[in-house]
C-alpha cells in the first residue's frame, strides 16, 4: 500500500513540480522484527524532522502473543504523542460508483460526504489509573476543558470550510466528562462560531442517525471512544474500509494513514485495494498547502472508479484489477488536468 500510494505522490509531485525528499523507517511489527522494539528512537527522531508521515499498517498476527507496550499498536499510539498529534480527521465520501456496495439503499447514501473529528489524545483510553484483575477491572474517561476547547475549535474551522454545519456527540445524560464536553462545546460555538449550524446528539442516537440518514451530517466531532466507534460504523456506508483516509493533525507533523488495518491474508497477493492510502495522500498534500496536487490525486481515484477499475474488495462480480493495474489506472489519470477528466 504504501509503494502505492509513494507511486501516485511522485506522478502528482513530476505534474506540479514539487521536490520530495522521502526516508523510509521502521514502524510496529517490522520494528520489532528489527529492533526488538515497536518504535524505535530513530523513527521517531525522523518523524519529527520531517514535514508530514505517511504510515503503512502497523499490525498483525505475529505479535498477537506480545503484551502492552511491547505491541505493534503502542508504537503507534507512542508515535501521535511523540508528534503532538490530537485530532483525527476521517472523511467519508460515497461516489456514485461505490453506491452498490454499500449495506444501505444506493439513495440513501449517493453523495455523502462527511468529516468525523475524533479527540485522540484524551478520553478513556488514556484514563489514568487503570486496574484490571481476574475478577474486575476499571478504566476511567478523563477530559480537560482544554483538551475539549481545542478539538472542538478544530472540528469548527473544518466546518468553516465545508458546509458550515457541526453536530457534536457526547454521552451527557450519563457521563460527568460527556457533561464538561457539552458545556465547553456550547461555549466555544455561541462565542467564536455563532454562524455555523450547530447541534448535540448523544452517541446512542448519532449512531442510528448514521444509518439512517447519513447525508444529514457535515463535520461529527466526537471524543476518542465515541469517535473510534463512529467512524468505523461511517466507513461501512461506501462498503469498503479499503477506500477510506485519515489524518492526525495537532501541535506539529501531521500523520496520514489508511483506516484499514494491515490485512495479512492479503500480504503479497497483489489484491489489496490501494485507494484508502492514496487518498491518504491527498489529504497529506492538502496539510502541506498543496492543494492542486491533492485535487490531482482524488481526481484520479474518482476517475479510475467510475472507469470500472475495481479490486476485489469492491468488484464483487464485476471483474476485478490487482494492486497494480489499480495503482497504474489511478497515476495515469491524476496525471491529467483535473478539467480534462
Amino acid at each position: 500500500m504504501t509503494d502505492a500510494s509513494l507511486q501516485v505522490l511522485q506522478t502528482v509531485a513530476a505534474q506540479h513540480g514539487l521536490g520530495l525528499s522521502i526516508k523510509e523507517y521502521p514502524m510496529g511489527g517490522a520494528a520489532i522484527d528489527a529492533t526488538g522494539v515497536p518504535l524505535p528512537d530513530e523513527t521517531l527522531t525522523g518523524c519529527l524532522a520531517s514535514d508530514a508521515v505517511l504510515l503503512g499498517a502497523v499490525g498483525g498476527p505475529r505479535w498477537d502473543h506480545l503484551k502492552g507496550a511491547q505491541r505493534p499498536e503502542a508504537g503507534l499510539l507512542g508515535l501521535r504523542k511523540g508528534l503532538g498529534t490530537y485530532a483525527n480527521l476521517r472523511p467519508v465520501t460515497v461516489p456514485k460508483a461505490l453506491t452498490r456496495l454499500s449495506p444501505l439503499r444506493p439513495e440513501r447514501v449517493e453523495g455523502v460526504d462527511l468529516l468525523i473529528v475524533r479527540e485522540l489524545t484524551g478520553g478513556i483510553y488514556f484514563g489514568k489509573p487503570r486496574q484490571e484483575g481476574r475478577e474486575s477491572a476499571s478504566d476511567t474517561m478523563v477530559y480537560s476543558r482544554k483538551e475539549v476547547e481545542r478539538i472542538a475549535r478544530v472540528a469548527a474551522e473544518w466546518a468553516v470550510k465545508r458546509g458550515s454545519r457541526l453536530s457534536s456527540v457526547d454521552k451527557a445524560n450519563v457521563l460527568a466528562s460527556s457533561r464538561l464536553w457539552r458545556r465547553t462545546v456550547e461555549e466555544l460555538m455561541r462565542k467564536d462560531f455563532p454562524n455555523i449550524e450547530f447541534d448535540q446528539l448523544y452517541v446512542d442516537n448519532a449512531a442510528m442517525q448514521i444509518v439512517r440518514s447519513p447525508r444529514q451530517f457535515d463535520v461529527i466531532l466526537t471524543g476518542n471512544l465515541f469517535g473510534d466507534i463512529l467512524s468505523d460504523l461511517a466507513a461501512t456506508l461506501p462498503g469498503s474500509l479499503g477506500v477510506l483516509p485519515s489524518a492526525s493533525i495537532g501541535e506539529g507533523v501531521g500523520l496520514f494513514e489508511p483506516v484499514h488495518g494491515s490485512a495479512p491474508d492479503l500480504a503479497g497477493s497483489g489484491s489489496a485495494n490501494p485507494v484508502g492510502m492514496i487518498l491518504s495522500v491527498a489529504m497529506m498534500l492538502d496539510h502541506l498547502g498543496e492543494s492542486e496536487a491533492a485535487a490531482s490525486v482524488r481526481s484520479g481515484v474518482g476517475s479510475a472508479l467510475n472507469d470500472g477499475f475495481l479490486t476485489a474488495d469492491l468488484a464483487h462480480d464485476l471483474p476485478a484489477v490487482g494492486t497494480r493495474e489499480m495503482t497504474e489506472a489511478i497515476c495515469k489519470r491524476a496525471a491529467i488536468p483535473a478539467d480534462v477528466n
